[in-house]
């Protein structure tokens, strides 16, 4: 009977996901903000000599001091010759040139970019648009680098589980690498500039900390289904929504919300396939969704607080206190 019960959740909450088109707020959509996407790996793959190379690092000279870490370099002639070898790699030219069709023109990201970084402008006026690049470094740079100026997302890590190369992540963490997970993994990572953490090292202070940057990212692309801001699947979503009321006991009656041992705080928090402490069936990171759900009934408690003063609330034990979190087991 449990079991039927479950899945029945399971359907409901999928088809909840399936909700009517969203609009954004016309004073947000209003906003004049223009995201400049340039595709470096276009280019960068059909340079014949060092000469072009030159005139590529010329023109793009945060994206070779900052992604490419030119200071690593002795020289410009060192980073140049680097550079060409990877131009010539046959495997790695193949391997741009079917990122570059999965990706097309990438006009659908460039969207959500352009939604995402509205939201953040209307939030916070001072915000400077980055210029946002692409690029295929053959899985060697980052996923996504963030400066103040520039973005530039590595889109061979988002090619898909069809890709002739993949990052070398276990199963649970590549299910986060697809085209779709790219916008909100890169908000989430500018969270970090605006959100002013709690800084004991309590479960409980970490579990708020996580729950403000997912609060942030849903509020910077509302019409994303949390399931792609935290990066859990839909059965995940579903399995730990109906038992919301079990995790959360697990919490109280292990005593865990003020656990400082780093150790034990990491199961809770950090990647791992599954959290068998609560069930075989809980995902890792399940301590930052709670903590996300205490930021949630937070603010449905406290409607005065604005976005921003939230972000700029230090005490996650106030938070915790004036959310009210209780859930009940079903």
């Amino acid at each position: 009977m449990c079991k039927q019960i479950a899945l029945l959740f399971t359907f409901l909450f999928i088809l909840s996901c399936r909700q009517p088109k969203c609009e954004i707020d016309p004073a947000i959509a209003s906003l004049d903000v223009k995201v400049e996407l340039e595709r470096l790996e276009k280019p960068f793959y059909g340079f014949k000599n060092e000469k072009e190379i030159e005139y590529f690092l010329q023109q793009h000279p945060v994206f070779t001091q900052e992604y490419l870490q030119r200071r690593q370099y002795s020289s410009e002639e060192e980073l140049t010759g680097s550079l060409l070898k990877l131009t010539r790699e046959p495997s790695l030219q193949q391997f741009a040139q079917e990122t570059g069709q999965r990706f097309g023109d990438m006009a659908d990201v460039q969207q959500d970019l352009t939604n995402a970084f509205k939201h953040l402008r209307y939030y916070y006026p001072n915000f400077l648009v980055p210029k946002v690049n692409t690029f295929v470094s053959g899985l060697l740079g980052p996923d996504i680098f963030l400066s103040d100026s520039l973005v530039v997302i590595g889109i061979d890590y988002f090619a898909g589980k069809k890709a002739s190369y993949r990052p070398q992540q276990p199963d649970y963490v590549l299910t986060r690498y697809e085209k779709e997970n790219i916008v909100p993994a890169l908000v989430t990572l500018i969270s970090s500039k605006y959100n002013k953490t709690d800084p004991n090292n309590t479960m409980l202070a970490e579990m708020v900390n996580y729950g403000k940057s997912y609060y942030f990212t849903k509020q910077m692309m509302p019409c994303t289904s949390d399931s792609l801001i935290i990066g859990y699947t839909d059965q995940q979503m579903a399995d730990i929504t109906y038992n919301e009321g079990k995790i959360w006991a697990h919490f109280i009656e292990k005593s865990l919300l003020f656990e400082t041992s780093h150790f034990k705080v990491n199961k809770y928090t950090g990647e791992r396939p599954n959290v068998p402490e609560i069930s075989a069936r809980c995902p890792g990171r399940i301590a930052t969704w709670v903590g996300w759900q205490i930021v949630k009934k937070y603010m449905a408690e406290n409607p005065q607080v604005t976005l921003t003063q939230l972000m700029a609330e230090t005490n996650a034990q106030k938070i915790f206190t004036q959310s009210k979190y209780k859930p009940k087991r079903n």
